[in-house]
């Protein structure tokens, strides 16, 4: 005589049932950094003459944006290129021109430096800028939070469900994280509806008033699933 060991039970017994339910927040937050793209651009008719106005537009740039200390989290260049034109006719390869840029990111905890360096950056001759783009960062305490009342809410959730039938809750058995928050991502340039830009290209003759920029809040989700063991309900 053989014995077989009881089936698996991956939904409870009549005596101790399970219920399983999820957990949601969404948490609406101030951002806490603002990051920034400048577009530094150069056009010579020679190689060396590009490289000298790039290098030299490029050098203000730096000065300019690490004038402002601690304001500046991070500031990074990222792509360098210089670029020959050629002549649209002829036949033999004539370069008519090199055009040079290179691309600076920065990264500003202070809101009010912002403004004012934005406009200071878009007012240097052939230098754009785009942004700003709002984000939290990755330790932000609003992730904790959101996880914290998600999980709040799985509970609250399970206990309702448990009160309907007459029957209280017992256990926990399962937390799973399921990986569901969602901010505006911290490195690289973030896309659709998470994203502020504008755009400046510095030719003003006069320096211009700061901008006003004001923070897009920043969403916070998170989610769970939870299982509970529970007492017989009451039928």
């Amino acid at each position: 005589m053989t014995t077989q060991d009881a089936p698996h039970q991956p939904y409870g017994t009549p005596e101790v049932p399970r219920v399983s339910v999820r957990g949601e927040a969404r948490l609406e937050v101030e951002p806490e950094i603002a990051r920034i793209g400048i577009t530094v651009s150069a056009r010579g008719t020679d190689r060396r003459t590009a490289l000298e106005d790039l290098t030299r537009r490029n050098t203000t740039v730096l000065e300019l944006v690490k004038s402002y200390g601690e304001a500046i989290e991070k500031l990074e260049t990222g792509a360098f290129s210089i670029t020959p034109e050629l002549t649209r006719h002829g036949r033999a390869e004539r370069i008519r021109a090199y055009h040079g840029r290179v691309h600076v990111t920065a990264e500003l905890s202070d809101f009010t430096a912002l403004g004012e360096l934005t406009t200071r950056l878009a007012d240097l001759d052939l230098t754009s800028v785009d942004g700003p783009w709002w984000a939290l960062r990755p330790t932000s305490p609003a992730h904790g939070e959101a996880r914290r009342q998600a999980v709040l809410e799985a509970v609250q959730r399970a206990r309702e469900y448990a009160a309907a039938l007459g029957a209280e809750l017992a256990a926990l058995v399962e937390l799973a994280d399921i990986g569901a928050e969602n901010a505006t991502p911290y490195a690289g340039r973030p896309g659709g509806g998470g994203m502020r830009s504008m755009a400046f290209a510095g030719d003003a003759e006069s320096a211009a008033p700061p901008l006003d920029l004001e923070p897009q809040r920043q969403t916070v989700f998170a989610q769970v699933n939870a299982r509970f063991t529970m007492t017989p309900p009451q039928l």
